[in-house]
């Protein structure tokens, strides 16, 4: 069993969550729940990795091992049933990057490019940062759940060069189903639209649902497909910049690897790869209880709002540790909804509108932290909206 009751304290080690919390919101007393890392400890088998690593007095160039791009190929055979080969992984120094670098070599400059918000905010500046243009694909929000507007959907794929794909999405938590991932799948498949599919949070995944891999579906599907996972999420390693891209399409891994080399980023992180391929070879049984205690903290926020009778609304999650909190009924607007969060509740939330359209009269709330901590962020939120 691991501990992820046990609080670290974070304060003073350059960490962006806590350390610049004055900077953000005003105020360095704020409980943090913004920032998408966990604070639970990397597990014990990464850090002797590492630490087994470092005692060895030179860390010069590197590059990634054999056994690296099995524990890859392995990990995703047996957590999401694909089996893919060794040679479609790419490295990337990290997801956000590599939807960037995905944009630059696979579009031109007026090209198209379909998100699907409310989303993660660094989708809308991978396009419009590169002089795309920005197709929105609404998410439409019924009875409490996020579906796609495929409708809309195909009329925009016709017009489009590629498309952003959250799955798991963040910050509204679907894990889209077969049938959801098909009907988009082949919709681009038809209309000759790439598809880069951030799956970053494809292991954090709640009991009794089950991520499906959009490239696993078919092979036509696959063909255009850019696959971006990462252990950064699953393990705590955000800061170890190591991502993997897995590409079926020779071209377009060619074409990804090209501009890697391009711009010198192929080398990457000696620790993070050890870090990589210790998760993904030791970390099942770890992911297995984290996931556990996650869905305990959502059912920890859950049963606070429905004890006090609160206008907030968690929207049910599927996948990820980040909860969609709908303030909607509170009566408040995005900036007292803000305001009352920092000044009078002391937290410091993720705020709706910056994941775009729909985001309005939402906050996204990190839960990967301890349960007490937890438990003191709804007291003082529920307090706070009284």
């Amino acid at each position: 069993m691991y501990d992820f009751d046990k609080i670290i304290r974070r304060e003073s080690t350059a960490n962006y969550k806590y350390d610049l919390r004055d900077r953000f919101f005003g105020k360095d007393d704020v409980i943090p729940l913004w920032v998408a890392d966990m604070d639970f400890e990397t597990p014990v088998f990464i850090r002797e990795a590492i630490l087994k690593r470092v005692k060895h007095p030179i860390y010069g160039y590197s590059f990634r091992e054999e056994s690296y791009y099995k524990s890859i190929v392995e990990w995703v055979q047996n957590r999401h049933n694909w089996t893919i080969d060794a040679d479609w992984i790419v490295y990337s120094p990290g997801v956000v990057p590599a939807l960037n670098l995905s944009t630059v070599q696979f579009t031109n400059e007026g090209d198209s490019i379909i998100v699907q918000p409310p989303v993660y905010f660094p989708f809308f500046s991978a396009v419009t940062d590169n002089k795309r243009v920005q197709l929105s694909n609404q998410l439409i929000l019924k009875n409490g759940r996020y579906y796609i507007d495929f409708e809309d959907f195909e009329q925009k794929a016709q017009k489009a060069k590629m498309c952003f794909l959250s799955s798991p999405h963040n910050p509204v938590g679907r894990v889209w189903t077969k049938e959801e991932l098909l009907r988009l799948g082949e919709i681009c498949v038809r209309n000759n639209v790439i598809i880069i599919s951030d799956e970053v949070h494809n292991d954090l995944i709640l009991p009794g649902i089950k991520h499906i891999p959009l490239a696993s579906l078919s092979p036509e599907i696959s063909d255009i497909t850019v696959t971006c996972i990462a252990p950064s999420k699953t393990f705590n390693l955000a800061g170890l910049s190591t991502s993997s891209v897995i590409i079926s399409n020779k071209d377009l891994k060619d074409k990804f690897e090209d501009i890697l080399n391009r711009f010198h980023l192929s080398f990457g992180n000696l620790f993070g790869a050890i870090a990589s391929e210790a998760g993904y070879t030791f970390g099942a049984q770890w992911v297995d209880e984290l996931n556990e205690y996650i869905n305990a903290n959502y059912k920890e926020v859950e049963q606070a709002l429905k004890r006090s009778g609160s206008n907030i609304k968690l929207i049910v999650p599927e996948a990820t540790y980040l909860a969609w909190l709908d303030f909607r009924d509170t009566g408040y607007n995005d900036d007292q909804i803000k305001d009352i969060l920092i000044n009078s509740a002391r937290l410091g939330l993720s705020h709706g509108p910056s994941f775009g359209d729909g985001g309005q009269g939402f906050q996204r709330m990190n839960l990967a932290a301890p349960r007490s901590i937890i438990k003191e962020a709804m007291g003082r939120l529920i307090k706070a909206f009284k």
